[in-house]
């Protein structure tokens, strides 16, 4: 099983590669594990508390979980991903069911911050966006899926999100095999990434 990793800021474009990668890859073969499905549930936790948590911190990761079912995938079996609301900042009671693939694709902002992590990629990426292009896609996606007003988001990026970026996600790109400047956007690089996957499959 290959696997992926693919880091990178808030709103920099880390879900587009993803879609772009599986679009030019045949169907079935890759499973998605996204890192905010591995929120640390917050249900014990009165409602006006949780909004003061810091999402951007590795602390607020279940990476014990997440390693577990890495290694489940790994030796052929199946898993019961975890999902998370935004609105409630708690984990459901929903799971989604996950089957062995060829490729596994983890995405998040912080999945290059841990080393057991790191240590079972074949492959570590890296998406970079200029901070501005960042924070517009944070505003719009933020006010649109997660019910918060414009003024909310601009006050948790300069608060939690961008210090945050700084102290935890930016060094993360050291470690990362390749990096992937415009997100998205960025088709050279997509297209480096999705041969280099098709040349492992087909041996």
């Amino acid at each position: 099983m290959l696997i992926i990793g693919i880091a990178g800021g808030t709103g920099s474009g880390k879900t587009t590669v993803v879609r772009k990668i599986m679009d030019r890859l045949p169907q079935g073969e890759v499973g998605i594990i996204s890192q905010d499905n591995y929120y640390k549930d917050s249900s014990h936790i009165p409602l006006e508390e949780r909004k003061k948590i810091n999402f951007d911190e590795p602390a607020a990761f279940d990476w014990d979980l997440l390693l577990e079912h890495l290694q489940q995938l790994k030796q052929g079996k199946s898993i019961e991903m975890p999902t998370y609301s935004y609105i409630t900042s708690t984990r459901q009671p929903e799971t989604i069911p996950m089957g062995p693939h060829d490729v596994v694709v983890i995405e998040g902002i912080l999945v290059l911050s841990d080393e057991r992590l790191r240590d079972m990629m074949d492959i570590k990426v890296f998406v970079d966006a200029d901070a501005d292009d960042r924070l517009i896609r944070v505003i719009a996606r933020d006010c649109i899926e997660r019910g918060r007003t414009a003024q909310e988001v601009i006050d948790r990026y300069q608060g939690v999100l961008k210090p945050m970026h700084r102290l935890h996600i930016e060094p993360c790109k050291r470690y990362a095999n390749i990096i992937v400047p415009e997100g998205g956007h960025n088709e050279v690089a997509i297209n480096m990434i999705t041969d280099y996957i098709k040349g492992k499959l087909s041996k």
